[in-house]
């Protein structure tokens, strides 16, 4: 779950990036983005409930602040029919292009070095459990 997270940041600074460059027009970039925000949002939920579930206590205090800026991001996004945070009326503001960008990089820092962590610690509980027991 988390590399489609990581793709899913690449693809935001892809099209953000398509948007700075008059690759493509607001309108595309709003439909091409909107739709994966939700969804987005309930995967890093979800990923979150199960470090809960499974009482990883430091990766939950991890990312729960991230959680918290999603709702927060949600519940003050621009009045729409369908779902999303990005207005293509406003989405070419230069300030709002720029926040958007800054924020896709933090996220894809975040979800980077959390692959590497969940990595290393799957690596660390793989090569410490004794070999002949199954758990």
């Amino acid at each position: 779950m988390s590399v489609s997270l990581l793709f899913l940041m690449v693809h935001h600074l892809l099209a953000f990036d398509e948007l700075t460059t008059d690759h493509k027009n607001p309108l595309d970039v709003c439909k091409t983005l909107n739709p994966w925000v939700l969804r987005h949002y309930i995967a890093h939920g979800l990923l979150t409930v199960l470090f809960l579930l499974t009482e990883n206590w430091i990766l939950v205090a991890l990312n729960i602040p991230l959680v918290l800026f999603h709702i927060f991001r949600y519940s003050r996004r621009p009045r729409m029919l369908g779902p999303g945070i990005y207005d293509y009326t406003e989405i070419l503001n230069r300030t709002e292009v720029r926040r958007n960008v800054h924020e896709s990089s933090y996220k894809l820092a975040f979800y980077l070095a959390s692959f590497f962590y969940y990595l290393y610690r799957m690596m660390y509980a793989l090569l410490t459990s004794e070999p002949g027991r199954r758990s």
